[in-house]
């Protein structure tokens, strides 16, 4: 089935829907292949390609287009604030099998936001207004944009909310956080329902999607379409298929320590890049375990000496003691590790 086809009959189905969320050095091929495996989302944004005068479409990204492994549809982002470079960009990017091109106004990154990217576009609406517009006369396809609630302070979101209703925007995610918030505890909810009411198009709910009781919370809370996950996905690869049985009413899946255990394994080998040292697939690896930690082991020892370890059967071993048990494991995020991993979502990873 063409991939519009597939994004038409996604948002006219009754259940929410679920999205990847675009999270760089993360969610990449290998991960959207693993992803798949464990129930998967309905819908994946690419990691952002970076636009500016003289950038090429990044080859590793758009293999997740090209070799697409879930069968669903792709939307593929962009990073950037050059007009003609970004409108230059989205034809490029029509050309392959994508459901549409969405704009990334939300990346807290300090590299990306000082540069006026990402979130930092969100400081000049006039700004976001000259791009949405040549970008909407650019993008035949589906346009979307995944936008935060501001820059310092929520003050201008309902300007921009404006401006996002007037070029007929096809899909809208928002976290709710401003720029300055990277990833504190606290969402501002109330504001994404604010964007449910003002935008004419379907809005998708990011941040803190942790667990499928509190996805249902926030689907009420908000009235939105459905729901864009990150780090729960990362730290939970069944949320997506828990939401579901939750919605459905069915009984809804609780890993165990052997399940967990068991997908740390199949994590290790999916995301290992062919003949790469060991010493660099556990720096690899750890960067993942700052998502999954969250959600194991409320004393952070868990994470402490994942942070340590230098050999892969040093690793294991440390998984293996906090793992290698039949008890369940709610995977959802302890409060008091929230923000553990505020660096490690947009941009490059440390």
């Amino acid at each position: 089935m063409h991939h519009s086809t597939q994004f038409k009959e996604l948002l006219n189905r009754r259940e929410p829907v679920l999205a990847l969320a675009p999270m760089q050095d993360v969610t990449d091929l290998p991960f959207w292949r693993l992803m798949a495996r464990y129930g998967g989302a309905d819908l994946y944004f690419t990691e952002y390609f970076r636009v500016h005068a003289t950038s090429n479409l990044d080859r590793n990204i758009l293999r997740s287009i090209t070799e697409n492994p879930t069968g669903k549809p792709v939307i593929a982002q962009m990073i950037g604030n050059d007009i003609p470079s970004l409108v230059r960009t989205a034809r490029e990017l029509q050309q392959y099998p994508i459901a549409g091109v969405d704009l990334n106004l939300g990346c807290p990154a300090p590299i990306v936001y000082r540069k006026c990217a990402g979130g930092g576009l969100l400081r000049e609406p006039g700004r976001v207004d000259a791009i949405l517009g040549a970008l909407r006369q650019a993008i035949s396809t589906r346009f979307t944009v995944k936008t935060r609630i501001g820059f310092d302070a929520p003050d201008l979101f309902d300007d921009l909310l404006k401006i996002f209703a007037r070029h007929s925007l096809d899909l809208l995610s928002v976290h709710g956080r401003t720029v300055r918030e990277m990833y504190q505890p606290h969402v501002h909810y109330d504001l994404i329902a604010r964007a449910v009411e003002a935008v004419p198009c379907p809005v998708l709910a990011n941040g803190n999607v942790d667990s499928s009781a509190n996805a249902r919370e926030i689907l009420e809370t908000t009235g939105a379409r459905g729901l864009m996950i990150g780090r729960g996905a990362v730290r939970n690869p069944w949320l997506f298929r828990q939401i579901q049985q939750s919605h459905r009413g069915e009984a809804v899946f609780e890993p165990s320590g052997f399940d967990v255990l068991e997908y740390i394994r199949d994590l290790f080998v999916t995301v290992r890049p062919p003949a790469v040292a060991e010493a660099a697939h556990i720096q690899k690896m750890k960067k993942y375990m700052n998502f999954i930690a969250e959600g194991v082991d409320p004393t952070g020892q868990f994470l402490h000496q994942i942070r340590r370890v230098a050999t892969e059967t040093d690793f294991f071993r440390v998984c293996e003691a906090f793992l290698n048990h039949d008890q369940p494991i709610p995977l959802a995020a302890f409060s008091s590790a929230r923000n553990t991993s505020s660096s490690l979502v947009c941009g490059k990873l440390p």
